[in-house]
């Protein structure tokens, strides 16, 4: 059924059990990053869908009205969490690099890294995973059909919608980077070249109609039909190298998530090619032997505690972390408490470990990528947690050309040359090298924590590097702190990702507390908001949402 066609065939084995079949009038929360988006997946909960119907149904409203980072021309994860069944499934849609691709792509003939051809030309855009992940996940654990999850999508882009300032502000703020392609200027921008303003209607026909496609024909529209079309011809044009092939072999991955424990909480969180859930757990494991509730949110001693476990955890990231397909993750070794230990054991309670002082861990005797999350769970126990994206805001600019979306700019998340950071100032190594039809290194965390084996927490947030720290903090803010949700979501955060050697902070930190920590010897910057977690609480059978303020237009419902 599915895209490539083989997709749904190649996972049945692991998805088998039964369907969901809720009550009429499910009760529940969602939290996403657009208040549309969340209008109508709590619409599908009060009409009878599961949290995956709703899920589904926002990925693809978020598509159409928030196109910077909501897509079908990019890729993802999703967690979903069945209580029923007693089981949590990783489907990974994250994107591939084409089959002709090769690692010194991105190049020059003296092997320097030329950042323009990874990031903003049609060599930049992975094979996107969107379509065929949102719809394995409906297919197996939703009760709707795809034309109906595409419904509310197709409205969206074909009446339009009224844009909200952060809208028109982004295609402002990208005008250089779209309108260098005709297809995004045409989409994207008035017949004049302005842009669309805060209260006026923005309408997306050719979006409308790619979505009428693959709502009459299934994925494999989007992988082998029209929308294929469409997509390898925008790509060639413009010399990429990506081709119909490509588009047809992919197929989205069913994986087991990372599982790790917390003060007693089950960790669940996104299985390589995402770092963000090994890492996630392996910084937990690191502050586990502290009492970060004692020692307070956001205290000097707290930050530089979760500074030293952070770095650690990015300086592993750096070599052992890829496409698990293709290189030998030691995922064991890494979300491992003793190893966990012994990186503890290094820790300097006065001082900050130099940066240069600290590299990948010794695993070995352990061994026995401007984005969208959003969340949402329903009263008969399924929770998803799912996070997508282009890459940077806006991907690549590429439009495709008669189909109305935007193509990402995953390729930059390989190690272009092992050991140069990428845009993000990540350092990759040998397992994230570029291969061909490999997926590449993500730092995005759908996470969900449970509580005596009931969902318990759904979480994570976009953000690039920021993305594994932002989560990270949700969950020590409700598990460390005993925050509500709207509060650990809403507070202030810090980031150490090892190069740069700096400690990044928000605004809202005490300058007491940023005073302590320059006196200890951290490097402090104080930079623009990181991440926006939507996330849900749910205790004694109630559901709390957490829309992240650090998006406007993020928003949080319930029924």
């Amino acid at each position: 059924m599915m895209s490539g066609p083989q997709a749904i065939a190649a996972s049945e084995a692991i998805l088998e059990g039964e369907r969901f079949q809720p009550e009429h009038g499910t009760h529940g929360m969602v939290s996403t990053s657009h208040q549309l988006a969340s209008e109508v997946a709590r619409k599908v909960l009060a009409e009878g869908g599961n949290a995956v119907d709703a899920a589904v149904t926002a990925g693809f409203a978020l598509a159409v009205t928030q196109p910077r980072s909501g897509n079908i021309g990019g890729g993802g994860f999703m967690l979903i969490s069945d209580d029923a069944h007693d089981k949590v499934i990783a489907i990974d849609y994250r994107e591939t690099a084409p089959s002709a691709a090769y690692r010194t792509m991105f190049q020059d003939d003296d092997g320097n890294v030329v950042e323009e051809r990874s990031r903003f030309s049609a060599n930049a855009s992975g094979v996107p995973g969107t379509v065929a992940g949102l719809a394995l996940a409906l297919d197996h654990y939703g009760t709707y059909s795809l034309a109906k999850a595409l419904a509310p999508a197709i409205t969206l882009a074909e009446d339009g919608f009224i844009v909200p300032k952060r809208f028109s502000d982004g295609l402002i703020e990208a005008r250089e980077r779209l309108t260098k392609w005709p297809e995004s200027t045409k989409t994207f921008y008035k017949p004049d070249g302005s842009a669309y303003q805060a209260g006026e209607r923005f309408i997306q026909p050719e979006l409308a109609a790619t979505l009428k496609r693959i709502a009459a024909h299934g994925p494999e529209e989007f992988y082998t039909g029209k929308t294929a079309d469409y997509l390898i011809d925008t790509i060639q044009a413009h010399g990429g190298m990506m081709t119909k092939d490509d588009l047809a072999n992919y197929t989205p991955k069913v994986r087991t998530p990372v599982h790790g424990t917390y003060r007693g909480y089950d960790v669940y969180s996104m299985s390589p090619p995402s770092s963000g859930g090994v890492h996630i757990i392996q910084i937990l494991n690191m502050l586990e032997g502290d009492d970060i509730g004692a020692m307070g949110l956001n205290s000097a001693a707290t930050i530089h505690v979760m500074s030293e476990a952070m770095k650690r955890a990015y300086a592993d990231r750096s070599k052992y972390l890829g496409d698990s397909d293709f290189v030998d993750v030691p995922l064991k070794a890494l979300t491992s408490k003793d190893y966990a230990k012994t990186l503890r054991a290094e820790f300097d309670l006065a001082h900050p470990t130099p940066s240069s002082d600290i590299g990948p861990g010794p695993v070995q005797r352990y061994e026995s990528n401007e984005t969208t999350h959003f969340s949402v769970a329903d009263d008969s126990g399924l929770a998803v947690s799912n996070t997508y994206t282009l890459n940077f805001s806006y991907g690549s600019g590429l439009t495709v050309a008669g189909a109305g979306f935007l193509l990402n700019n995953e390729m930059d998340d390989f190690s272009s040359k092992p050991g140069v950071p990428n845009a993000y100032g990540l350092i990759g190594g040998e397992a994230n090298a570029i291969e061909p039809n490999k997926r590449m290194l993500s730092s995005m965390s759908p996470t969900i924590v449970k509580k005596d084996g009931k969902n318990f927490l759904v979480t994570g947030s976009p953000g690039g590097s920021r993305i594994i720290t932002t989560t990270l903090q949700v969950i020590m803010n409700v598990i460390d702190h005993d925050m509500n949700i709207q509060s650990a979501v809403s507070a202030p955060r810090i980031h150490d990702q090892w190069l740069p050697e700096e400690l990044r902070i928000e605004q809202g930190i005490s300058p007491d507390t940023v005073r302590l920590l320059e006196a200890m010897g951290h490097n402090v910057v104080t930079k623009p908001a990181m991440g926006a977690s939507e996330s849900i609480l749910i205790e004694d059978g109630q559901f709390q949402g957490g829309a992240d303020p650090r998006r406007a237009t993020s928003s949080a419902m319930g029924l």
